[in-house]
């Protein structure tokens, strides 16, 4: 096909190491496949140190991360705040507080909560971190969701409530160069099950009001990223293929009814309500044909050195053999190129207005 696209940038993975030297298998990636970008974790799933230990640690790591980079890197991370939190205080970091236990306080202390938000923010920024997973905008509304309400991890039950607290979390990380992305789509908090162990069927559990929030914050100018859910919904794909590799959830409803312009990034293709039904490189193309722009690999739950290669290769067999046609790549690639020319500051973040409920 002559010159590929740098179909690279449409992977986002994570590595083990706190430090990495020239040798290391990332740079390689880095530097011969165009990587899009890094996620970073505190600890592996078996406990030990997989990213972070110290703050100096960490801005090092960043910085050495980015100087291997032609362009510039995703550094990402899940910093919600309490249980899922990468930087933390036994680290070095300062204290989080859960969604839930932020909305507590905007509810009584607005002032003290826009602080908290522009704190955690300043944050991430000073450590080199230039994009969160955050905010959750899942709906609490199942008490026993082993994931969600378990954790805290939701501003609330209402929707008009999590669209404003998120709007405002949103703000704040801009301010510092951060980017955010929305999450779990097309909404996870009804949900009895965690796609991190197998397969979570929401159907009968689900509902529309799910998607306000989506709707609301990209009516009100929100386009940095919408992170898909492994999840099944019979109501929005009678076809019970997970939201990452449905193109009637990604494609029809994120993209044609909501109208989200900006860039979709997978859940971890490593959970396993992915890899217990589908080989990585089936997984790889079927994200992609579904309207996926960023492919996350976490190396959390399992190490997986040629994820990136092994990807870049499927999205060209689906090029060379016509499934895909280059405009639908180009496409993914610019709004991943748009989104990291916000994070540097040579575009302004678009304007960006409280949600109209």
């Amino acid at each position: 096909m002559g010159n590929r696209l740098p179909t690279g940038q449409m992977l986002l993975i994570g590595f083990r190491g706190c430090r990495i030297a020239p040798d290391h298998w990332l740079v390689d990636v880095i530097r011969n496949h165009g990587l899009g970008g890094v996620i970073l974790f505190d600890r592996n799933v078996d406990g030990s140190v997989q990213n972070i230990v110290s703050p100096s640690q960490l801005r090092q790591l960043t910085a050495s991360l980015q100087g291997y980079a032609e362009t510039r890197l995703f550094i990402a991370v899940d910093q919600e705040g309490g249980r899922v939190c990468r930087l933390k205080e036994r680290d070095g970091f300062s204290p989080s507080m859960s969604a839930a236990e932020q909305a507590k306080l905007a509810e009584t202390e607005k002032g003290p909560f826009l602080d908290y938000q522009r704190n955690a923010a300043a944050m991430l920024a000073t450590h080199g971190i230039n994009l969160n997973f955050a905010p959750v905008v899942d709906l609490d509304l199942n008490p026993h969701n082993p994931i969600i309400g378990r954790y805290g991890r939701s501003f609330g039950a209402k929707a008009e409530r999590v669209s404003t607290y998120a709007s405002l979390f949103v703000t704040a990380h801009h301010q510092h160069g951060v980017g955010c992305c929305l999450k779990h789509f097309p909404g996870h908090g009804s949900a009895g099950g965690d796609s991190h162990l197998g397969f979570v069927d929401s159907t009968d559990h689900w509902l529309a009001t799910e998607l306000n929030p989506y709707q609301w914050l990209v009516a009100g100018g929100y386009s940095d990223g919408i992170m898909t859910a492994h999840l099944v919904n019979r109501h929005l794909d009678p076809s019970a293929m997970p939201a990452t590799l449905s193109s009637a959830m990604v494609e029809g409803i994120l993209r044609r009814q909501i109208g989200f312009n900006g860039v979709v990034f997978s859940d971890d293709l490593q959970m396993r309500a992915i890899s217990n039904g589908w080989g990585y490189r089936e997984a790889v193309q079927r994200a992609v044909l579904a309207g996926v722009d960023v492919l996350v690999v976490g190396n959390n739950l399992a190490l997986q050195p040629d994820a990136v290669q092994v990807a870049v290769q499927a999205i060209d067999e689906l090029l060379d053999s016509g499934r895909i046609n280059e405009k639908r790549i180009a496409d993914s690639l610019a709004r991943i190129a748009l989104f990291k020319k916000y994070m540097t500051g040579q575009q302004p973040w678009p304007s960006s207005n409280p949600p109209t409920i």
